[in-house]
């Protein structure tokens, strides 16, 4: 796959803490909901069937009353390798009615010693597209959100 085409937009990180926990992290609603979103935003996990073709929906608030609406589907599930998701299309591959961003986003789970390299690459339309995502702050959103996920996995047993 292209890693320099402009209509994506990378983050990795090495999270201190194994792959397997943060497979679990990421792969139980129960758990997704408590570091999915930068604090003190919080999330509702309205759907979750992970398995390609199934539902993936986040419904994120804010402090101040702000909102995010996230549904989507996801495509392609391989257990602590890789998961693939987009808001294109919801559950069964029906497409989506106005995702207010259209995205899809690949993310890699891989070991490194006793740590995960964690990538996520969000796949865009229009360089307009990619454009609004980094200017909503793309990097710092979702490096909170790394953070808070390795915090996270850390805890877990």
């Amino acid at each position: 796959m292209e890693t320099n085409n402009p209509l994506d937009l990378i983050i990795t990180r090495r999270i201190k803490a194994p792959r397997q926990r943060v497979w679990t992290a990421w792969s139980n609603p129960e758990h997704l909901k408590h570091w999915w979103c930068p604090r003190p935003w919080t999330t509702e996990v309205k759907a979750f069937d992970l398995r390609p073709g199934g539902a993936f929906h986040t419904f994120m608030s804010g402090p101040e009353g702000g909102t995010s609406d996230n549904p989507g589907c996801f495509l392609e599930v391989v257990p602590a390798q890789k998961l693939v998701m987009t808001s294109a299309l919801v559950a069964d591959y029906r497409p989506a009615e106005n995702p207010w961003l259209s995205i899809t986003s690949i993310v890699t789970f891989e070991d490194v010693e006793d740590d995960t390299l964690y990538t996520a690459r969000v796949l865009h339309a229009s360089e307009a597209s990619a454009k609004q995502h980094l200017d909503m702050g793309f990097h710092e959103g979702w490096g909170i959100m790394l953070a808070q996920l390795e915090a996270y996995a850390q805890e877990l047993a």
